[in-house]
């Protein structure tokens, strides 16, 4: 690790800004669920709904680390495969007071790309052969921080709370559907009037929902970033393995040969923030001493020993 002076006035700014946009989506999401239950039920449907969103909070379960895991075809990575890469978590996870250190996979592929599955409690990260191929030890450090951050901030609990917000969201979206539907008949005969207003809430609600969670997908990953800045000393190191792995994904067999894959997504659509923007922040958690890193080409010295 190389560590730098971090910049404490842009990291506390962004940092804020950070947990201030999850609050408000959060809010949001959970906001138009209540709505919806408003909509249906009246207070009776918001008070279960609070009801049942506390329990959820309480006991919800998170996603198997076995099942996602059998699913990637993940493998267990041997320490002695790859000692270098155990140290570094060992002394990743110290410093980000992770009660169990995470266990380590590989997965098969040539594309860069590294996450996190589990609790804080029983996490798991895996790495692609591709990341460790393009990625120098630097670097690398810079994405396990980055993945060691996401199970310390417990994002994979709060994305599973929102996506499950948002299924839920959905299910009822489609009863109030439903119920108008069967209830037209005796609004056209009827002096009853209709609630456009309402009409156009349960008919946005799927998209408001998968709007929002993609929202929070972004800032929890820059918050990431900047966790990992604070845990490795060196936001210059996963800095350069976001533009390598950039370019992994730029000239991948999928992007060259399917029609329309190379064309550029809505940055409201998408998961992750763009790599520019991501950099750029990161960027700014330097000290006046900070010298411009030039764009990294791909040439990773990482070898497993096998």
């Amino acid at each position: 690790m190389t560590p730098v002076t971090i910049d404490q006035h842009n990291w506390l700014r962004n940092t804020f800004i950070n947990r201030l946009q999850t609050l408000l989506l959060l809010l949001f999401i959970g906001g138009y669920l209540a709505l919806l239950g408003w909509l249906l039920w009246g207070a009776a449907g918001v008070f279960w709904l609070l009801i049942l969103g506390g329990l959820w909070v309480v006991f919800a379960p998170t996603a198997s680390p076995q099942l996602i895991l059998r699913l990637t075809r993940a493998r267990p990575l041997a320490f002695a495969a790859a000692p270098v890469l155990y140290r570094q978590i060992e002394e990743l996870a110290r410093r980000a007071e992770l009660p169990r250190i995470p266990d380590l996979y590989l997965m098969p592929g040539g594309l860069g790309n590294a996450f996190a599955v589990g609790s804080r409690e029983q996490a798991v990260i895996v790495v692609t052969e591709g990341l460790l191929r393009c990625l120098d030890q630097r670097e690398l450090t810079g994405v396990l921080a980055h993945e060691i951050s996401h199970i310390r901030n417990n994002d994979i609990r709060v994305m599973s709370l929102a996506m499950a917000a948002g299924q839920l969201t959905g299910v009822l979206s489609t009863i109030g559907q439903v119920l108008l539907l069967v209830n037209l008949p005796l609004l056209l005969v009827s002096d009853l009037h209709l609630n456009w207003s309402a009409v156009l809430i349960l008919l946005l609600a799927p998209t408001a929902s998968s709007l929002a969670q993609l929202g929070l997908s972004r800032v929890r990953e820059y918050e990431a970033d900047l966790s990992a800045a604070t845990l490795t000393g060196d936001p210059d190191g996963l800095a350069r393995a976001l533009l390598k792995t950039e370019q992994l994904q730029q000239f991948s067999w999928r992007r060259l040969l399917i029609p329309g894959a190379r064309l550029p997504e809505h940055p409201l659509l998408r998961s992750h923030p763009p790599t520019s923007e991501r950099v750029r922040r990161l960027q700014e958690l330097h000290g006046p001493e900070y010298v411009d890193h030039s764009h990294p080409a791909c040439t990773g010295i990482f070898i497993l020993n096998r």
